[in-house]
This record gives structure tokens, sequence and C-alpha cells, in this order.
């Protein structure tokens, strides 16, 4: 193995748990050519890791685009392909790289499973995210020693995130809080009421800023938020990039949030999280690498 293909094309924490395996590839073989490819919006996690050398972000785009793709990594000669997302599109992407070796998850028992030339056995019962990413090195005989996510800031993001926390006039004097009410489904969302109770109890109690975080379709309900609590919360949904974000968040004395790409952002830095979790599993998606309590 030379020249490594990884694919994750899924969503921004799920590329983020995928740092640990590209760790322990870098770490067993610094030999080794890494390249990782994810989906236009999530290749900003992985900027600045040194476990990495090229990032490709993967749009959807029009056939034309489609095969400029295919015959570029053909050109690229991958002499090996891991494919972590366990989806169709990958898998064929996996295939048509033209590389020897192609190892990706098939736990569907799909069609695409023919693509790979060595399927990663399922593991009974519930595992970690993390976890089940590193099966995919097994075959390669590489073992992690490190199993929490990273994320890579610069001087000029953090000061970015400084500029913006100006602008937003928060005070650098008093402890920060972030709250972030949004989430990708509406039923893994805690109810906003509930967000601008602890608003008040944060400010109250404890002498806190609020933030309140999310994407720019967040913003209407940062508003209700705000508009719902007896203190001023600040908003910051729809103002920050990721990089910003994971700077203002690892300044932050608390994250509280759903089950989200914020929340393994704010876990990666090493702030302290509350993480809210409603149906789904926090054994398999729940926080790692840092202080965390699952509700």
């Amino acid at each position: 193995m030379r020249n490594l293909l990884i694919i994750k094309l899924r969503y921004i924490g799920d590329v983020l748990l995928a740092t640990p395996t590209v760790r322990a590839i870098r770490a067993a073989r610094p030999d080794v050519r890494v390249t990782m490819m994810v989906n236009r919006g999530t290749e900003d996690v992985l900027s600045g890791n040194p476990d990495m050398d090229e990032i490709i972000a993967l749009d959807k785009g029009s056939l034309a685009a489609q095969s400029r793709l295919i015959a570029g990594l053909r050109r690229q000669r991958f002499d090996t392909v891991i494919d972590l997302t366990d989806g169709d599109r990958s898998a064929f992407l996996s295939w048509i790289s033209g590389a020897p070796v192609r190892i990706g998850f098939n736990d569907e028992e799909r069609w695409r499973g023919h693509y790979y030339t060595q399927v990663v056995q399922s593991v009974s019962g519930v595992r970690h995210r993390i976890d089940r990413d590193l099966e995919a090195l097994k075959p390669l005989g590489i073992q992690a020693v490190s199993k929490d996510p990273q994320l890579w800031l610069t001087p000029e993001e953090e000061n970015s995130a400084d500029q913006l926390l100006d602008q937003l006039g928060v005070q650098r004097s008093q402890s920060t809080v972030i709250l972030q009410p949004g989430a990708r489904y509406w039923f893994k969302a805690w109810p906003p009421e509930r967000f601008a109770e602890l608003a008040d109890r944060l400010t109250s109690q404890y002498g806190c800023q609020v933030l309140i975080g999310g994407s720019d379709q967040d913003d209407d309900l940062a508003q209700q938020i705000r508009q719902m609590a007896k203190s001023r919360s600040i908003i910051m949904a729809g103002r920050t990039t990721i990089k910003q974000f994971a700077a203002i968040a690892k300044k932050s004395a608390l994250f509280v949030g759903s089950d989200s790409g914020a929340m393994h952002v704010a876990t990666a830095v090493g702030t302290p999280v509350v993480a809210l979790f409603g149906p789904s599993n926090p054994a398999e998606w729940g926080p790692r690498g840092g202080a965390a309590e699952v509700i």
C-alpha cells in the first residue's frame, strides 16, 4: 500500500468521527500517501489535519462533472481504497477508481458488496461509529492507538473567531456557554422552551453569557428561544464557519446540544459537552474524546 483513498460521503459529524481511522493509518504507515474524499460542505473539519495529504470535496454536479471526477480518480492510480460510507455511490466510486484493493462495508448485504475486494464483516451488538470505522483497518493489520476525533485550528482561524465574538458583543471577561438547539431531524431536537429556561438559569445562577448556535436554517429557532427567555442571549446561528464555530467552542465553558455535527466538533476541541439524545443511540453516536454527559 503506497497510495490510499479513504471515502466518507456523509455529514460533518461522520467525517470528524473518521479522523481516528486516518490517524491510525498515518501512525502505522507514514510512507503512505493518504487522500480523503468527502461531501462538499464537510471538508473544513479536515483542513489542516496533518494525517492526510489531499482532500477531495465531492459535488453532485452534472453527468459531465461526474465523468471528469471518475477520470481524475483513475489518473491518481490509487492502489487501495477504504470506503467508510456504506453507500451505493461510494461503493461505485471505489470500484471505478481502479484500485486493486477495495475495502468497504455492506451491512445491508446489498449488491454493492460486489464492488469491493474485501467486505468488512459485521460485528454483533452496538458499536460506536469510531470503532466501526476502525474495523476497516483489520485487513491491513493496522490498529488504533488513540480513538479520539481531532480537529485542527490555525492561529488565523482562532483570530477570525475572536473578531466575530467582538462583532457579536461577547464580553471576554465572562464565561460563555453554547446552546445548539437545531437538529437535522425534528425528532432529535429538544423543545425550544427548555432551551430558553436553561439560558435563563445559566445567566442568573452562573453569570454566563449564552450563545445560541446553529446554521442559517436555525435562525428562526434561535430567535424564538431568545424571545422566550427572560435573559438576553446572543445569536450566532448562521454567522459562523465550521472553523469559527470550533474556535468559539474551544473558548467556551460548556456546550449543550442535540446529537449533531456541532456536538462532535465541540468534543473534538476539548469543550465539556452535555449531549441531548432522542431516538439515536449514544452508544453508537455519542461524544468521544472529552468530558461529556449524555442525557
